[in-house]
């Protein structure tokens, strides 16, 4: 046995280890993917009459018995395999015999591929809309605790108007749950059974494509064939155009806390075990996680960029082209899972020091609403903006607490509106349960038992006897 589309030659052996690259080592995370599918595939198979229901049945088990020695690390493929389709195909027809060399039958590798990137990248994005709302919950409780400290306010990074904790946080919180919106249309696209398009142009046997999709829990079958395989990194791109923004978030967040967590500002602070130290400078302790969160909002920039570089210019049908789309999309992928809930572990343990915010309460903050008041008073507003800005020297402090208490109207620092956040974070919560009970429903109905699709710590990190390729 050997690759899928082996003949009557063996591949030179420098061409084969460039053709392969990493693939036959990034597939390890799609191996359970790809017989859940294949369980799918089959049982349509058996329904047309392709195979009888013992060889499904023998089939079915083998799949599940893969599943299995996967989870335990004990199912491997080599470069001679090229991928995990290959060593699934040729481990069923070792075992089973005809019956293995039948289960390819009505489907391409093209099809099968795309199938096991959106059931990986579903679950992927199920566990993680769960992570933005957790980050999003914390953000909000930790403005609700902080809701009536005071904070100043900066534009151009000066002294602005006067501001709050909670403000500034309820911020952040809004802007995950907005960036959801982009995530849930993203898992909406992905949602789609590209099984039956084959190599592009179907095949001339009855099928049932709405069949398999209904089995592996997709919303609906991704209709036209060729646009399937047109699909292949557009629909990997739109995830990560939306993982980008979440990215861009806490890129800012990171930001704000790095400055806001500076000696000279010192209005957060964390635990020791929170930041890092220098190899020279005994006194360091450096937001090095922060930094990295921050460096890492521009490599998820990369991988998308990366990932539309390679399909923009591409011909319709299947190229080759698609393969170098899966390490870039992978990388992004975990990269913003965990910069997600590294973050959240930060905003858990962040600490704030009433007292250096209350020291920044310099008068010329309570400028604007000086100016504001005469306004009340029925001076002109341009008026009143020119006496206050020719005698900021006479201004008098206010009490930084009740200047914020003042706003009341909605969204501003004496009216946050926290409860519309949870609102919509409890929403979402309920929609994402749903999905998800409906996904694991079928997934069981498949296999007879819960099947973990994604694991972020697989990516990318070789397992035994397994090493990157030699450049």
């Amino acid at each position: 046995m050997g690759k899928l589309w082996q003949k009557d030659y063996s591949l030179n052996e420098v061409v084969e280890r460039f053709t392969v690259g990493e693939d036959y080592l990034l597939d390890r995370n799609f191996v359970n993917a790809d017989c859940v599918a294949s369980i799918a595939h089959a049982a349509m198979l058996e329904s047309i009459g392709i195979l009888t229901g013992e060889e499904f049945n023998s089939l079915k088990k083998e799949l599940i018995n893969i599943i299995e020695f996967n989870d335990s690390g004990k199912f491997l493929i080599t470069q001679k395999d090229e991928d995990c389709h290959t060593a699934i195909e040729n481990h069923l027809t070792s075992v089973l015999g005809e019956p293995g060399k039948k289960i390819h039958t009505g489907r391409s590798r093209n099809d099968q591929v795309i199938a096991a990137i959106r059931l990986y990248s579903r679950s992927f994005l199920s566990e993680f809309q769960k992570d933005c709302l957790r980050l999003a919950a914390n953000l909000v409780d930790f403005a609700q605790r902080n809701r009536d400290i005071p904070m100043p306010g900066r534009t151009h990074m000066q002294i602005a108007m006067p501001s709050s904790v909670g403000l500034w946080a309820g911020a952040f919180a809004e802007e995950i749950l907005d960036d959801l919106s982009l995530i849930a249309t993203s898992y909406d696209l992905n949602n789609m059974s590209p099984l039956g398009s084959a190599a592009s142009y179907g095949v001339p046997l009855p099928i049932n494509r709405e069949m398999v999709a209904h089995a592996l829990g997709f919303k609906r079958v991704q209709n036209n064939v060729l646009y399937v395989n047109n699909s292949r990194g557009k629909v990997e791109s739109i995830i990560l155009d939306a993982l980008e923004q979440v990215m861009l978030t806490l890129s800012k967040l990171a930001q704000d806390i790095i400055i806001f967590s500076m000696p000279e500002f010192k209005y957060f602070s964390f635990p020791d075990d929170m930041y890092t130290g220098s190899s020279i400078m005994p006194q360091k302790k450096n937001p090095a996680v922060l930094e990295l969160i921050r460096a890492k909002a521009s490599t998820v920039s990369a991988m998308c960029l990366q990932v539309k570089g390679i399909i923009k210019a591409l011909p319709s049908g299947y190229n080759r082209d698609f393969q170098d789309t899966k390490p870039a999309f992978m990388k992004g992928l975990n990269t913003c899972m965990t910069c997600v809930r590294v973050m959240d572990l930060l905003v858990s343990r962040m600490e704030v020091n009433e007292d250096k915010l209350l020291a920044g309460f310099t008068p010329e903050i309570f400028a604007a609403d000086r100016a504001i008041e005469l306004v009340g008073r029925g001076v002109p507003f341009r008026d009143a903006y020119r006496e206050v800005g020719s005698s900021l020297d006479t201004l008098e402090s206010v009490d930084p607490y009740k200047a914020i208490r003042k706003k009341t109207h909605t969204g501003a620092t004496g009216n946050l509106g926290l409860g519309a956040s949870r609102d919509r974070i409890e929403e979402l919560k309920v929609g994402l349960d749903q999905e998800a009970r409906v996904v694991e429903e079928r997934m069981v109905g498949l296999t007879g038992f819960k099947v973990t699709l994604f694991k972020p710590t697989q990516i990318l990190s070789p397992g035994p006897d397994q090493q990157f390729p030699a450049p």
